[in-house]
Order: C-alpha cells, then structure tokens, then sequence
C-alpha cells in the first residue's frame, strides 16, 4: 500500500556518556539542555557499557565541544564526573508519528486531513468525502495502525441512508469484519451490531441530559428507542419504561442489554410502528381495583402501623413481554408491576390486586423526613395507564413532529420530551 520506510527522519545528536548513577543529578544540570521529543526518553542505556548511560542532548547542541551550552552549566556537570561526548543517530520512524503528520505526508496538499471519527466500542467509523476516495484505504490503514488495539476495525459508510430503520450501509477497510460491539455510557453497557440497528455516540451528552430529568417510580414511554441508549438508564433509576422501536434487530439487542444492565424487569418492548405503538398504549382499559402492598419506599404514602397480613404479603413475578399485539398491551401494565422488585419501584402490587385487565400504574406522592417506612398503597382511581406516562421520548429528529398530533388530540397532561 505504501513503504513505512518514506516517513524516516533521521537525526544527528550528540550525547553525554555517564554512570548511571548520576543521571538523576545530572538531568538536574542540563534542564533545557536535553532531548524533548514526545515518547523518547533522553536517557538510553549504554551498548557499550552497562555501568554508564547515555544523555541524549537538545537538537539545539550543535557541536561536539558544548559550546551551545552555558559555561555554568558546563562547570556543574565537570564536578559530577569527567565529559565524555558522543555522536548519537536518532530514527523517528512510521511508529512514532502520529495520524495526523502521516496523512498529511501521504495526502495531496490542499485536501482536508480528515483527524477525527466516531468511536462505537472496537469500531471506527469513518465519513470519507469524495475528494478522497481514491485514498480511503491508506487512510483507513493508517487510523488503524495508529489506534490499534483500542480500534479493530474501520468502516466507511457508503451512499445515503435510505431505508427505514435510518442504518447506513458500511464498507470495511481495515481490520477484522466483526461489526459486534459493545458501548458503555453513563455506567451502562450497550451491545449492537453496528451494520444492523442505529447509534450515534456523539449523542452521549444528549441522552445524559435527557435522563437526568426523570425520577425514580416514573413512566417512560419510549417511542423510538433503538437499542436503549433512553429507555437502559432511565430503568437504571428506577422507572417503569414501554420501549418501542420498528425495527426488530434493534428491539432484540434493547433486551439483549436490558439483561445485561440487569434491567430488563423494567424495560417492556415492543416492536410496533410507532403510531400503532402509542394508539394502542392509549387504549389501555381503565382500572377499577383497589391495590395492597407492604414494602419500603421513600415516595410513597406512610401508613405508621401497617397490618401483621400486610407485612407478611409476597409478589410472584410475571412477565408477558412478548404478548401478541392484540391483548399484548392490555395485560402488560398489570404483568409489569407484578413483576417490578420492591427496590426498583415505588409499590409492590401483588398477583391477588393485579390482572390483565386492570393496567393502571399508582402513582405516588412524594414526603419529606425518613422515607424508609411501611407503607400501604392507595385506592387507585379509574383512569388509564396513558394518562400516567410521566415522560414520552421521540428522539426521531426528521419526523418526531408529526407524531405529536396523536398525543395532544387526547388531551394528555404529560411532559413532553422531545429530542
């Protein structure tokens, strides 16, 4: 592809034979006189004499009498031990320079150097403008080497997005084929395949912020939500989360990290076309069951002497996640309360007070002092689930507007988070 060997700089130094002993004093006495090259040290080992070492002195010492150097400083190294001066050959090759001086050596003057790219765990993802094509694989080979091993492989996307699922098709110019990775934000793990669902790392402070505003026993509503960059941490605090997304390859890798995150009691999905998704969210019947719990809780209602049969009450899990979308929706909110664990939710509703008709999710109120108490759910009202998402997310930058008429024509109170 091309010779390492073009990048070859070679320099003339001089250097400064010395016991070993003395290196510490002597560098000491030469600051600012000595080599500064970054990852060279100044100090190599002597292949002449395993006692002394070498000083690799500044480019700017010219000759081999140290005339370059002040008299004083001279004096002081005198004192230490007698001077003896040595030539020294310094190669700077392919594996010290860095990316950027390399490309800038191989590329035509007056094209843009191309120094940055978007890291997806071992993946390096490349957008190569036209101008440059002719040079895509000597660039990719370049990034690689100069990355390796934190970078395995280097893809470029080819053409436009086109399809539905918004994945671009890539192009692999070095390394290995594996586009399988692994991604960690926030204290999560993410797991994908690059090549098959969407992500975006630059959007990392984004989902941060976002995050950041929910609170421990809320409802998320994730409409489009990829592999879970939303719908994994907010779970990680505690919120109940309906994550949805069209395509299937990403609904497979959102539970695949929903076990990972040991999350994915939390995290319910469904792979929908986002207005059928919410249609049916907001068809969930109402609610006409009063509920009992016994758990700790910090946001719930206190009841100071709760009953010994309270006490003493316990909730067998139930999952439906992957229901049929005819009676899949209605039964989940009753199945995923069931099976929230006491210390990732606000009330523990048991098998007895839960079916899969009645699908309203309580909704606690929040006190002041020690939280850490008994407590004793509320008599729920009769209203549907919907009307409980505390949070809607619709990070679908290019349509996620026209999914707000279906919201607002049903005249919700929700907060609205829109990416």
């Amino acid at each position: 592809m091309f010779d390492e060997s073009q990048f070859d700089v070679c320099l003339k130094l001089w250097a400064l034979r010395i016991p070993r002993e003395l290196c510490k004093v002597a560098t000491r006495a030469l600051n600012g006189y000595l080599l500064d090259k970054a990852r060279i040290k100044p100090i190599t080992e002597d292949s002449t004499c395993e006692r002394n070492r070498l000083m690799i002195l500044s480019e700017k010492v010219k000759r081999s009498d140290l005339s370059d150097i002040p008299e004083q400083v001279l004096d002081e190294m005198k004192k230490l031990c007698e001077i003896e001066v040595v030539p020294y050959s310094l190669t700077l090759g392919y594996s010290y320079w860095g990316a950027d001086h390399l490309l800038k050596q191989i590329l035509p003057p007056g094209v843009e150097v191309p120094t940055s790219f978007e890291t997806i765990g071992h993946i390096a993802h490349l957008n190569i403008h036209d101008e440059l094509l002719p040079y895509k694989d000597v660039i990719a080979k370049v990034i690689f080497d100069k990355n390796y091993p934190r970078i395995q492989t280097v893809v470029n996307k080819v053409g436009t997005i086109t399809n539905e699922f918004r994945v671009p098709k890539f192009e692999v110019l070095a390394g290995k084929s594996d586009m399988v990775t692994e991604v960690k934000q926030y204290g999560a793990t993410f797991k994908l395949d690059y090549s098959l669902v969407y992500w975006n790392s630059r959007l990392e402070h984004e989902h941060i912020r976002l995050v950041s505003n929910f609170q421990p026993g809320e409802t998320i509503c994730d409409m489009f939500a990829g592999i879970g960059p939303f719908a994994i941490p907010a779970a990680q605090k505690g919120c109940m989360v309906y994550a949805n997304d069209l395509n299937p390859d990403s609904v497979k890798y959102l539970k695949i990290n929903g076990q990972l995150n040991k999350v994915d009691d939390l995290v319910h999905t469904f792979n929908l076309d986002a207005r059928k998704f919410i249609s049916q969210m907001m068809s969930l019947p109402e609610s006409k069951t009063s509920l009992e719990s016994d758990v700790l809780t910090e946001e719930c209602e206190i009841n100071s002497e709760p009953s010994k049969q309270e006490a003493e009450s316990d909730t067998t899990p139930v999952r439906n996640d992957n229901a049929s979308i005819g009676d899949g929706l209605k039964g989940l909110c009753a199945d995923a309360v069931a099976a929230v664990p006491a210390a990732k939710r606000p009330l523990d509703i048991s098998k007895e007070g839960a079916n899969a008709e009645d699908c309203s999710v309580l909704v606690s109120s929040k006190r002041k002092g020690n939280g850490n108490k008994r407590i004793r759910a509320t008599e729920l009202s009769y209203s549907k689930t919907w009307e409980h998402v505390d949070h809607v997310v619709m990070n679908l930058p290019a349509s996620a507007l026209t999914f707000l008429g279906l919201s607002l024509s049903l005249s919700l109170s929700l907060s609205l988070s829109l990416m």
